[in-house]
C-alpha cells in the first residue's frame, strides 16, 4: 500500500573527495554531494525516485530500520531523511517526455506561420483522442 510520508535513515560516509549516501533499507537509493547540505538535498531526491519507482513496479518498500539500530563508524553519520510522496509522484508525473515525431514540410510551414505551439497541441489532440483530462498515477 502506497503512503503520503516515508522516513529513512541515510548514511553520510565523509571522505576527502566528497559525502556517499546510502540507504541501509533501500540499497538502490545511493547518491553523493559535496557539502552536508547538498547530501540531504540528493538523498531526499534519491530516495524519492526509489520509492516513486518501486511503487510504479508494484514492488514492496520495506519498513524503516529504527534509528537507534543503524550502526555508523567515525567517518558516517546517520541522518533521518523525510519524504512527501503526493509532491514526488506530482513532480514525476508531469515531468515532461521528449517526442520525436515526422508531419510533412508543407503541414509544418503551414503550422509554423501560424505560430501553432506544436507540444501543446500534441497535448491537446492526445487528451481528446484518450478522452481524459489528466492522468493521474495511482
Amino acid at each position: 500500500m502506497k503512503k503520503d510520508s516515508y522516513e529513512y535513515t541515510a548514511i553520510f560516509q565523509y571522505a576527502e573527495d566528497g559525502i556517499n549516501i546510502t540507504f541501509p533499507d533501500i540499497p538502490s537509493a545511493i547518491s553523493c554531494a559535496q557539502t552536508t547540505e547538498e547530501a540531504i538535498k540528493n538523498a531526499e531526491e534519491v530516495l524519492g525516485l526509489v520509492i516513486y519507482d518501486m511503487e510504479c513496479d508494484e514492488k514492496e518498500i520495506p519498513e524503516a530500520t529504527p534509528f537507534e539500530k543503524i550502526k555508523t563508524n567515525s567517518s558516517e553519520k546517520a541522518v533521518i531523511i523525510r519524504i512527501w510522496m503526493p509532491f514526488v509522484r506530482n513532480e514525476l508525473d508531469e515531468q515532461a517526455v521528449k517526442k520525436t515525431l515526422t508531419i510533412p514540410q508543407w503541414l509544418n510551414k503551414l503550422a509554423e506561420a501560424e505560430n501553432v505551439n506544436f507540444s501543446k497541441l500534441l497535448q491537446s489532440a492526445l487528451k481528446d483522442y484518450l478522452k481524459v483530462k489528466r492522468i493521474i498515477h495511482e
